[in-house]
């Protein structure tokens, strides 16, 4: 027997990216315009960068607070006001190690092994993958494509519930399709989980990359204090902190000791020299995040124009998020066509089946860069997509 097989299977079996996969075959091509993964290309803003590095030219490199210091908070606590219109308290917030370990905790307070966990897919893998290493089962719940855009008929999660159902992933608006939830499908989610006694875990970090106002619809506008939700968050989109890895989590100010403690016993904690920089990210990056998702709405309109002449695509016009999840005439293999477009068309996309069930016969592709690459690279694969 070799090493592998004594491996824990939950380990074993992770799944492998299949955005990584096209990624590393294409990353090297001179000229190739990157549209796989989910970022933008624009560097950290100097007003977040310089007050990191003023943190760390002042000796902020020791330990310092598990649930972070109480100046980010506080921020946290600020910036939630102003966007989500109520009172906050810093009780309620833990920084996290990117918004992968606010999820990693959710699971682990919410769910355990045997447990099953929804979530509405197609989907970004990492919830389930991280389901699955936990030894949660992760169960998809199918999104609809009708001519209207993406939808969530609660009925099909309502049958997908089981005795061992613990809690449901809602990530709106949602990598990768768009799909923007209305403020009355999370009243019946949440009402859902009041009678099922579930936990709702709430990836809302795409809330103001929103096209059709200031802010997606939230559970903050309608739930209660003592709902079951769990809201995991990032400062990796909004303020182009992709590399950074600070996150957040928020919940009931009675759970935050439990927080601290999972805190302590996997990173123990944020570099405070990075937390200031997120201070300065939720104090001073109102008009930064603005003027990205204006970029980001241009954007989208461009690709959408551009790939929509071809008469040969079909997809849903994203309300929220800044990707377009869409399917070509006559495309059989999605994650064949990915690579066969990197060497085709020099552009990079990742095939829907990196973003589990419903994801098959799909593209994603990453519209949050610069018009004239978003351009370039629309025509590039209307060429290649006219071609086929």
């Amino acid at each position: 027997m070799s090493l592998i097989d004594m491996v824990r299977a939950e380990a074993r079996l992770a799944p492998v990216s299949g955005i990584e996969a096209v990624a590393n075959y294409g990353r090297d091509r001179a000229g190739l315009i990157p549209l796989w993964s989910g970022e933008g290309d624009m560097p950290t803003p100097d007003f977040i960068s310089s007050a990191a590095a003023r943190g760390l030219a002042n000796g902020e490199t020791f330990y310092t607070w598990q649930a972070g210091i109480p100046e980010l908070r506080q921020a946290l606590a600020r910036y939630h006001k102003r966007h989500f219109g109520m009172d906050f308290s810093e009780d309620e917030f833990i920084v996290t190690i990117g918004g992968m370990q606010a999820i990693t905790m959710a699971l682990q307070v919410a769910v355990g092994a045997g447990d099953e966990a929804l979530y509405l897919a197609p989907a970004w893998p990492n919830f389930a993958g991280a389901a699955g290493v936990a030894g949660v089962k992760p169960v998809p719940v199918l999104l609809d494509m009708t001519d209207n855009g993406w939808s969530c008929d609660v009925e099909k999660v309502a049958a997908a519930i089981t005795p061992r159902t613990k809690a449901i992933f809602v990530n709106t608006p949602s990598n990768p399709t768009g799909w923007t939830a209305d403020r009355e499908t999370l009243q019946a989610i949440l009402e859902l989980a009041r009678k099922n006694n579930l936990w709702i875990i709430a990836d809302e970090i795409y809330a103001l990359f929103h096209f059709g106002g200031h802010r997606a619809a939230s559970f903050m506008d309608i739930m209660d204090p003592e709902d079951k939700i769990l809201f995991v968050n990032t400062f990796s989109k909004n303020w182009a902190m992709t590399g950074w890895r600070v996150g957040w989590l928020r919940s009931h100010p009675s759970l935050t000791r439990t927080f601290e403690n999972l805190v302590q016993y996997s990173t123990s904690g944020v570099a405070q020299f990075m937390q200031r920089g997120a201070i300065a990210a939720l104090d001073e990056g109102d008009d930064f995040i603005v003027s990205q998702v204006e970029r980001a709405q241009q954007a989208r309109d461009i690709v959408c124009k551009v790939l929509g002449d071809t008469g040969k695509v079909r997809f849903c016009v994203p309300p929220g998020a800044f990707y377009l999840f869409f399917s070509v005439d006559g495309m059989k293999d999605a994650e064949a066509a990915a690579f066969d477009i990197v060497d085709m068309a020099a552009v990079g996309v990742a095939p829907g089946t990196a973003f589990c069930a419903g994801g098959e016969g799909f593209l994603r592709l990453c519209f949050h860069r610069r018009l004239d690459q978003v351009e370039e690279a629309s025509h590039r694969l209307a060429k290649w997509i006219n071609a086929q």
